[in-house]
């Protein structure tokens, strides 16, 4: 049986070194955003020593590249600088990494299918469970068709679920 996120969530407070993966389709707007705005996150509070904070996408089609030059666009307007080089996710994160966050359900199902195991399956979760500013959203839209506005929802989104995915990790 699987872990529900709470009792994964649960299972990692309290532990030093945390590593966060986050996950999108190609790792050129969602993921590497959520990487940088959580490592800002962790920043802010004095502790990105204790962290180690990652992305990658489940396609292979931008790997090397920067982010989508729109992304660090409307990223770098909030402060945030993408500098990530995108990569692929692969079966040795699972074992790299405590949490990996998908922003959406093709991820999600992207991410089970390459999990070697249970226990790696039970470390996968849906971004979408931390946000709480607008809870319409199931998940994390890729702006990548949309215009300015998709951008901007989306940094909108990941900035919120980010602070509540940190509070939740670190609250007693």
């Amino acid at each position: 049986m699987s872990k529900t996120v709470s009792e994964i969530i649960a299972s990692l407070k309290g532990k030093k070194d945390l590593r966060i993966l986050f996950v999108c389709l190609g790792n050129i707007c969602r993921s590497p955003a959520a990487e940088e705005v959580f490592r800002q996150v962790v920043a802010s509070r004095g502790q990105l020593d204790e962290w180690t904070i990652d992305s990658a996408g489940t396609g292979r089609w931008h790997i090397g590249q920067l982010p989508d030059n729109r992304m660090r666009i409307h990223a770098r307007r909030r402060g945030f600088e993408l500098t990530h080089h995108c990569r692929q996710v692969k079966e040795a994160d699972f074992d790299r990494f405590d949490l990996i966050i998908g922003m959406d359900s093709g991820n999600l199902s992207d991410l089970h299918s390459i999990a070697p195991t249970p226990e790696a399956e039970d470390k996968i979760v849906p971004m979408a469970d931390f946000i709480t500013m607008a809870t319409r959203y199931d998940h994390i839209p890729d702006p990548y068709y949309e215009g300015a506005e998709g951008f901007e929802l989306v940094l909108d989104l990941l900035q919120d679920a980010c602070e509540n995915l940190y509070s939740q990790l670190t609250s007693r």
